[in-house]
């Protein structure tokens, strides 16, 4: 299917819109000439790609007439009979349609492209199903069911030739519309709603629109991935574990909504965006910092090939009454555009990036070069464990890419096994695959949360000597930095084969070497992906231990890449055109300006240099970057 929108190494940047004058009411509250002004604002300052909702109480407005006892008797349109028409029959309001045809041409008129959230059962902490199915778990209950299929496939079918429409997406969030008690509900839910669109609409990408999915949850990637074309994630520092520690114009935070989209990716096994994200509003951050935010995380996003991202959103709402405005502090002030119009700095920092995205010496970017899978397991924090591990690997200078260990093993060159804990984390077949791998030639890494592992010797040319369920703190050095690891799990351990490659202050081992066959196995006796997940200021480059120095230790980069730079709070990505050509992606994720020392392979030699402020600059193999921002630079060997 063609990914409209979606293709590899391209790049759209959007938002989320409600109406400026009446929020989640304007299709009961329309009015077009404001819509029309809304639209015309978002298109001159480059936000041509919007994602909106068609609010299900509002174009389904069923009502069940019953008789005596509570009996149903006819399902109706509020008072009215269902009418003899295509939208009477699936209960959807023909007003609605209008007003909706209505915005697609609007839309169309000035460029933008419509990602539509169908089922907008779920809005900002407050539910908007039909009267008739209030009280009833609209996720599961047949009768709900059977008329969100009928409106899902009325939508479809009627807007599926509009020339503004981008892709379907099932709705927001929807997984918050009702409990469910398993993963196969999550599942046929899901699929019974993407086939309702794939019967009306073989041409358009459908999009998840779902949050906080996970591996083995309820609600999991790989069901998802299944059935649908693109995933997406709603990277919230507030809501999301482990997200809330730094400030929003520091690394850890910057590299969130890229972490985590790439962790959907690699285990739904489809392409990702951020689809919502955003600051929640001045209490997190003031609006110039939330401009120097945005900038690192587009560009990070654009260089992990996230697709795009949408902010959330358009307009602000904090003059508006109605719930869940009237609820909730966070759902108010956080539009793009003051409530007098002007242009808040986020939306200037968007519109400039959008610019710069034109100026790309190559479009779409190529793939970036990645050096090790990073293999999730049961039994962990699964989110603590990747994105502890992601932070680890951009400051060691290394791309990873994320996969399920229990899904087949991707070919890869480095596997990572992080932060393993629980007492069945790796499958006899997993673990008899990966030593294979090993044996062939591969790098195995993994770090210990007291997993248990069998067999634990076999793998690491490591014999256990005592375990116990208590906290640890163990001291060494590296590079003449003093580094203190913790653990919830006290294991002391002897080698039977391993090569020791760092010892505690105690006298046990910490990192160890294991050669197996062409390749060789690395473990280290401490979480420290999890340390770096759940702690505070993890990534400040004046405060905190540099963990990241055992990524390097390992030596697990790439063969391939060609540049490297020598400070940890600026990321590389290396993206190749052909064989005589690079794009290299440079961000520096400090909230102050940094110059790094740029370092080539024997025969490359930068040609260009561009930044979206033109502020970037490379001048005796030294990048200059300004605060929270990139830069692209050609790299040849010709």
């Amino acid at each position: 299917m063609q990914q409209q929108g979606f293709q590899q190494g391209t790049f759209f940047v959007g938002c989320n819109y409600w109406a400026s004058h009446a929020g989640m009411r304007m299709w009961s509250q329309w009015d077009e000439q404001i819509v029309e002004d809304d639209l015309r604002r978002l298109s001159e300052n480059r936000i041509c790609t919007l994602r909106v909702f068609p609010l299900w109480s509002d174009f389904q407005p069923l009502r069940m007439h019953c008789g005596g006892g509570g009996t149903p008797v006819e399902v109706r349109m509020g008072e009215q009979p269902l009418p003899d028409t295509e939208a009477g029959k699936a209960g959807v309001d023909e007003t609605m349609l209008e007003r909706f045809g209505r915005f697609c041409d609007l839309a169309e008129q000035y460029g933008i492209r419509l990602v539509v959230g169908l089922l907008t059962g779920w809005m900002s902490g407050r539910l908007f199903v039909p009267e008739m199915l209030q009280g009833r778990n609209v996720m599961t209950d047949a009768l709900a069911m059977k008329w969100e299929i009928k409106f899902v496939r009325l939508m479809v079918r009627r807007f599926r030739e509009h020339p503004a429409i981008m892709a379907w997406d099932l709705g927001n969030e929807c997984n918050c519309m009702g409990p469910l008690e398993n993963s196969e509900q999550a599942y046929v839910w899901a699929s019974t709603i993407s086939m309702a669109i794939r019967v009306e609409d073989a041409a358009h990408p459908i999009v998840s629109g779902m949050h906080s999915l996970s591996p083995n949850g309820t609600w999991r990637m790989q069901d998802q991935g299944e059935f649908l074309d693109v995933l997406c994630t709603h990277p919230y520092p507030l809501f999301t574990p482990h997200c809330d520690t730094d400030p929003l114009n520091q690394m850890k935070s910057a590299l969130h909504a890229t972490a985590e989209s790439l962790y959907y990716a690699g285990i739904g096994g489809k392409p990702c965006f951020a689809e919502e994200t955003g600051v929640l509003g001045p209490m997190m951050i003031s609006d110039e910092y939330a401009a120097d935010y945005v900038r690192a995380a587009l560009h990070t996003l654009l260089a992990h090939d996230c697709r795009g991202m949408m902010w959330w959103c358009a307009n602000e709402q904090s003059a508006l009454t109605l719930t869940p405005y009237d609820w909730h502090a966070v759902e108010r002030e956080l539009g793009l555009f003051y409530l007098d119009k002007r242009k808040k700095p986020v939306l200037e920092e968007m519109t400039r990036f959008a610019n710069f995205v034109d100026r790309l010496p190559v479009y779409p970017l190529p793939q970036r070069i990645t050096d090790a899978v990073c293999l999730l397991t049961p039994g962990q924090d699964c989110w603590a464990a990747a994105y502890g591990a992601f932070l680890l690997a951009k400051q060691a200078g290394l791309d990873l890419s994320f996969a399920w260990i229990n899904d087949p093993l991707p070919d890869a060159r480095v596997y990572l096994l992080p932060s393993l804990n629980g007492y069945s984390p790796l499958t006899r077949r997993a673990q008899a695959e990966l030593m294979q791998r090993v044996q062939n030639g591969a790098i195995l890494y993994l770090s210990l949360d007291g997993a248990m592992v069998s067999p634990f010797a076999e793998l690491t040319g490591l014999r256990v000597l005592t375990r116990a369920h208590a906290p640890s703190t163990r001291t060494l050095e590296i590079g003449g930095e003093k580094l203190s690891l913790q653990s919830d799990f006290t294991i002391r351990t002897e080698s039977v084969g391993a090569q020791i490659l760092m010892h505690a202050d105690d006298g046990n081992p910490v990192l160890s070497k294991f050669q197996m066959g062409k390749g060789c196995v690395y473990t280290l006796l401490s979480p420290i992906e999890k340390t770096m997940a759940v702690l505070p200021g993890m990534t400040d480059s004046e405060t905190a231990q540099p963990l990241y120095r055992f990524y390097q230790v390992m030596n697990l980069r790439s063969g391939e890449k060609c540049a490297a730079v020598d400070l940890p709070t600026v990321g590389l990505t290396e993206h190749v055109v052909d064989d005589d050509t690079r794009l290299i992606i440079a961000i520096n994720y400090e909230p102050f300006p940094q110059s790094v020392s740029l370092t080539l392979k024997n025969g490359w030699h930068a040609t260009d240099c561009i930044s979206e402020d033109d502020s970037a600059k490379l001048q005796n193999g030294r990048l200059s970057l300004n605060h929270n921002s990139g830069a692209v630079l050609t790299l040849s060997r010709k």
